[in-house]
């Protein structure tokens, strides 16, 4: 009896193990969906549909491109904001933005920044994956790990107020404060 409980217990241990030990991505926030129901928030409606004025203006359907009435979210956000949604569409630097992109390049550009980072960031959530049983039980542990990299908003706050910083958005002192 002793044996068979042992015996089962190693089994246990030994399955725990190797299913630590397993080769897929650390996820330091575990997020999941208990629903089989479908994501409102990927639904996205269609704009009005509009007769133009002279229908030999319309252009030729070609399939693959974008369709007149679809959804654009990005060039309306630009537009709301008083901006140029076409300018979304071209390539290379915008002229207002040259400024600003030479100066974030003045010590030089690293054309591999993207391999770079990824590789760090997944040594780093590799090193804050969490202990065996927040993996095993899919504990969030991001909170734990990005802990020395977060600001805490109401000691920012103070810091701000003693500098003389106007902080508008933030709610007024405490009366005698």
């Amino acid at each position: 009896m002793v044996k068979a409980r042992f015996g089962i217990a190693a089994v246990l241990a030994g399955a725990i193990v190797v299913s630590a030990c397993g080769d897929r991505q650390p996820q330091l926030l575990n997020l999941r969906n208990s629903d089989n129901t479908p994501d409102e928030f990927a639904i996205l409606p269609n704009k009005p549909i509009e007769l133009p004025k002279d229908l030999a203006a319309l252009p030729q359907p070609t399939p693959g491109t974008a369709n007149r009435v679809d959804a654009n979210p990005f060039g309306d956000a630009v537009a709301a904001l008083g901006g140029n949604p076409s300018a979304l569409r071209r390539t290379g630097i915008p002229k207002g933005d040259r400024g600003v992109f030479t100066y974030a390049s003045r010590y030089g550009i690293d054309s591999d920044i993207r391999a770079a980072l990824a590789a760090d960031d997944l040594e780093f959530r590799r090193r804050n994956n969490g202990r065996l049983l927040e993996r095993l039980f899919n504990v969030n542990v991001y909170f734990d790990a990005y802990r020395k990299d977060s600001l805490d908003p109401h000691r920012e706050l103070e810091r701000f107020r003693r500098a003389g910083v106007r902080t508008v958005s933030a709610p007024p002192e405490a009366a005698g404060g």
